[in-house]
């Protein structure tokens, strides 16, 4: 009885132990398969070394004729502004701007590109707190086609730094979610805590040049609709230029 149980064991266990055998085509079509995803990794990787060396890019000649109308308008516009300044008296009551960039700056002159870089709006909708002195209002007026600045309140101000404030550290940004990292690089201005950075942008002293370079360019939210209808969102925007507390309502629509 025993050795015939375990005949019977035996056969069962070589029966289990059998591999279930797969269709031919089923074969195939995963060889196939298996196939076709190893040429497509190795495509990839073939573009991917393509992708690194520069790509010509065409540009059509209308492009080039818009670039130079840009560029002479830009000389013209800068000749008069050096013949006839007509700067804006610095206000009294407002010490604090903000300068957002709506405009694109393609086949503009190398001044305004250069002027546009150091106020570090490099991106479109991307925006900036300074302080308002003679100089930057001169600074200002090279840049006004292509950005709009006013004077934000204290309520705007502290939206713009709790929604969107990062600072840069060591060539890194780092959001502004913790009061350890902004006592650490700006407590030898006495600036320990969000709200003493708040307080110092929104009433600049004399440590205010520091403590705005601290952060990064804000980088304002562009509506849904915008890359649909480009026209009618720069519409609703507005234009360039001058718009003193109606920044407000911009920083309320882009934030």
């Amino acid at each position: 009885m025993s050795s015939s149980r375990c005949s019977g064991n035996m056969a069962e266990q070589e029966q289990r132990k059998k591999i279930p055998l797969v269709p031919e085509n089923l074969l195939k079509k995963r060889k196939a398969y298996q196939a076709l995803k190893a040429t497509q990794a190795k495509q990839a990787l073939l573009d991917k070394k393509e992708k690194k060396g520069k790509k010509l890019k065409f540009k059509r000649l209308e492009w080039f004729l818009h670039d130079s109308w840009r560029q002479q308008r830009d000389r013209v516009r800068l000749r008069r502004l050096e013949v006839k300044p007509r700067g804006l008296e610095v206000p009294d009551k407002h010490s604090l701007a903000f300068i957002v960039r709506i405009q694109r700056i393609n086949g503009v002159s190398s001044l305004v590109q250069r002027t546009i870089a150091r106020l570090r709006l490099k991106k479109i909708f991307s925006g900036v707190f300074f302080r308002v002195t003679p100089q930057t209002m001169k600074t200002l007026r090279i840049v006004e086609p292509y950005v709009t600045w006013g004077f934000p309140n204290l309520k705007s101000v502290r939206e713009l730094i709790l929604k969107r404030g990062q600072a840069k550290v060591k060539n890194k940004t780092i959001p502004l979610t913790d009061n350890t990292v902004i006592e650490e690089h700006l407590g030898k201005y006495g600036v320990i805590c969000l709200e003493d950075l708040i307080h110092e942008i929104a009433f600049p002293g004399k440590n205010f040049q520091a403590i705005s370079a601290f952060l990064r360019p804000f980088h304002l939210s562009m509506a849904r609709h915008a890359t649909k209808n480009r026209v009618g969102f720069l519409k609703e925007v507005g234009l360039p230029g001058y718009r003193g507390e109606r920044i407000n309502q911009l920083i309320r629509q882009l934030n």
